[in-house]
């Protein structure tokens, strides 16, 4: 069964949303945004949280007001649901310009849309409901969101990473192409980012591994289990608290700033290296080489490698890639 419903929200939750689908790479065929795939995920995955949330809300407002003998108990509880109802609509930032979505619906989320339709709209529009759900959603901060998008994946990880058992999976990047086999340890979240990393060794050839967790597909727990290995816990704890985004080893690497490079450094802060030493205009990195080589890629010029070999080689092919290009 397929149903489609207009949902009434103002122009920015609208903008919101397509952002938050678009970060967590909800795309079509031709590389356009999906909203209603997304949509559809954000309905199903929240419902249940989200019916909880309020009515625990409702029920905390309704004790408060029914303290007041004045009021009776019917009164108190339609003085609640108005409250709660203003509050949440405070929530949206009212720019003046509305906006609609045409949600698309079937299979579960179609049956979460019965659900509310049937039960728990009372003296609101179904569209109401679901800009309210929506509203709440963007209200919570944006790594908890991504567990709410991709609650089975995280449920499965969280399975297997409690009863040891091997996990495979496959991505939607290119380069992380084929079946993944690896023994979970931990799930970490980068704070520049926000977003929720699995950090992992490989079942195979035992070594560490970082993978987005937004980005993986076809996650299974294996009836197979491994034995933790307290060497690797740890090291992957450290990973979690420093860069979570990559498990590879580090490198110690040289880097000659010009002044332009030190102001540079000082203000892009997505996913920056610590600097261990400064020696004058040469900045000293112990750090994942491939962190290193994505995050001095903006630099150009104005921050040359002097060392390792490996890392100045690859940069240097990347800027002679890009010259061809331009020529």
């Amino acid at each position: 069964m397929t149903e489609k419903y207009k949902i009434y929200l103002s122009e920015d939750t609208k903008m919101r949303l397509i952002n938050d689908a678009e970060l967590f790479e909800f795309t079509r065929a031709d590389g356009t945004v999906n909203l209603n795939g997304f949509l559809k995920e954000l309905i199903v995955n929240y419902f249940d949280q989200y019916r909880k949330d309020n009515e625990e809300l409702l029920e905390n407002v309704i004790g408060e007001l029914s303290s007041i003998k004045s009021l009776k108990d019917k009164e108190a509880s339609l003085l609640a649901d108005k409250i709660i109802r203003t509050y949440i609509n405070n929530k949206e930032n009212s720019s003046g310009k509305s906006a609609v979505i045409t949600l698309t619906v079937s299979g579960d989320s179609y049956s979460t849309i019965q659900i509310i339709e049937n039960n728990l709209l009372k003296d609101t529009s179904l569209s109401g409901y679901i800009k309210d759900m929506f509203l709440s959603y963007l209200s919570i901060p944006r790594n908890t969101r991504e567990e709410i998008i991709f609650r089975p994946t995280y449920d499965a990880i969280n399975r297997a990473i409690r009863e040891n058992r091997i996990l495979t999976f496959s991505s939607s990047i290119a380069r992380n192409k084929g079946t993944k086999t690896v023994e979970p340890y931990l799930i970490a979240s980068s704070k520049e980012e926000q977003f929720g990393y699995l950090l992992c060794r490989d079942a195979n050839g035992k070594k560490d591994h970082s993978f987005r967790i937004s980005r993986l597909r076809n996650i299974f727990v294996s009836s197979d289990t491994f034995t933790p290995d307290k060497e690797t816990a740890e090291r992957l704890s450290r990973v979690a608290i420093r860069s979570p985004h990559s498990a590879t080893p580090d490198v110690h690497a040289v880097i000659r700033m010009t002044e332009q490079g030190k102001l540079m450094y000082q203000m892009i802060v997505k996913n920056r290296p610590a600097v261990s030493k400064i020696e004058g205009d040469k900045y000293h990195f112990d750090w994942p080489q491939n962190q290193l080589e994505d995050y001095f890629k903006r630099f150009g010029k104005d921050a040359v490698v002097i060392s390792p070999k490996s890392l100045k080689k690859d940069l240097r092919n990347y800027y002679e890639k890009a010259l061809g290009a331009y020529k």
